[in-house]
């Protein structure tokens, strides 16, 4: 979170201290995308075809993340979506008609029926599918939200256009409680190939050259597995040269409650991350391996854990921020450190598989493929962890 109070070596809001509660579940009221509030809206027509009110993001503003969130899921599941279409019956008779929402250039259409009753008014939520176009673009661009309404025989009988800004993929909402910290799990992406090449090279730092995520059914043997796999990881990323770089500002409203966050494969192929880039990219390796990562934001900064075993309630933390600084004994006891200093209430802890449980998936990745160097392994490694 940019602010006035954020921390100068962090990206998270020292806002976060307020937070009295672990927030971890997704909620469903982001304002202004329910088309109760009065953000970006076209004029509602009046006539005996119905009164159609168009609405288009977070005061005008859509972040691909809760768009491409919204639009996994079915019409009649969404709690809000990314435009919303409010429509109005003033007639006696019963209205049945067909609406297409779509933001050209960047979604494909979505078209829902309507049926409503004499009199009766409803909000009908969409979320077009984004195109690729989105999840690559990386600054705020002017975009325009249409509708069109059709009767029965197909025939136009509304049109409305509003003007939207398409946020930057990489722009994160975090809401004014944090109550949207668990769309944080949207960065964490276990199949990117850039992903996969970083955990080829992590295996050759493990005995037998093997990552085995979760193997051994007894606890101090997988303890041990899972202590070695996240040293292996955080060698690979040393090897690698990725380091903390803040680069947390972006442009847009909110900017208080917004902040960028890189995605993992733009970490890796920019050898570049801060506390919480670093934190999405540890969790999408460990999720790539089946383990169980955590995102933990504490008042100024981020880190990530991994539980010690599958039904475990211990879990390995790991200061990100000190990659390719320090050692991961370090880089442990930092971790160690910084949760000793805050109430259990100032946590906010997100369990990704908890995330994936409530329906937020891993959004695009804005890089269709690694540029990342390929490591010899066989040269002699001069690591601070080895």
């Amino acid at each position: 979170m940019l602010s006035s109070s954020a921390a100068p070596s962090t990206g998270i809001s020292s806002k976060l201290a307020r937070i009295v509660a672990l927030v971890c579940a997704i909620t469903f009221a982001l304002p202004g995308t329910s088309g109760t509030a009065a953000d970006t809206a076209a004029p509602a027509k009046h006539s005996a075809n119905g009164t159609y009110e168009l609405n288009a993001g977070l005061d005008g503003e859509i972040y691909p993340v809760f768009a491409n969130y919204a639009s996994l899921m079915s019409s009649t599941r969404r709690k809000w979506g990314t435009i919303s279409v409010k429509v109005t019956n003033p007639t006696s008779e019963v209205l049945r008609n067909r609406i297409v929402v779509q933001i050209p250039g960047w979604s494909d259409p979505e078209i829902q029926p309507i049926e409503l009753g004499p009199r009766e008014s409803h909000t009908y939520l969409f979320a077009p599918t984004l195109l690729q176009r989105a999840y690559q673009n990386r600054e705020i661009a002017a975009a325009t939200a249409t509708m069109t309404a059709t009767d029965s025989s197909g025939q136009i009988i509304d049109q409305e256009t509003t003007p939207v800004r398409l946020r930057s993929v990489d722009d994160l909402y975090w809401g004014h409680d944090f109550e949207y910290a668990s769309f944080v799990a949207s960065w964490v992406t276990p199949h990117d190939p850039a992903v996969e090449q970083l955990l080829s090279r992590a295996k050759e730092f493990m005995p037998g050259r093997r990552l085995p995520g979760y193997e051994s059914h007894n606890p101090a043997v997988q303890d041990r597995s899972t202590l070695l796999q996240a040293s292996a990881i955080y060698r690979a990323l040393h090897e690698q040269g990725v380091s903390y770089v803040k680069s947390s500002m972006t442009l847009g409203d909110h900017e208080d409650f917004s902040e960028r966050i890189r995605m993992p494969a733009e970490s890796l192929n920019h050898f570049s991350a801060n506390c919480i880039d670093g934190a999405v990219l540890y969790a999408a390796i460990f999720e790539n391996l089946g383990m169980g990562p955590v995102i933990v934001l504490v008042p100024g900064h981020a880190f990530v854990g991994v539980r010690m075993a599958p039904m475990s309630g211990q879990y390995l933390y790991i200061e990100t921020s000190l990659t390719g600084r320090t050692s991961f004994a370090q880089s442990l006891a930092s971790a160690r450190r910084t949760m000793a200093k805050f109430q259990p209430s100032e946590f906010i802890r997100i369990d990704v598989r908890q995330a994936r449980t409530d329906g937020i998936y891993p959004m695009p990745s804005p890089d269709p493929a690694p540029r990342t160097p390929v490591l010899d392994a066989s040269r002699t490694l001069g690591h601070p962890g080895s």
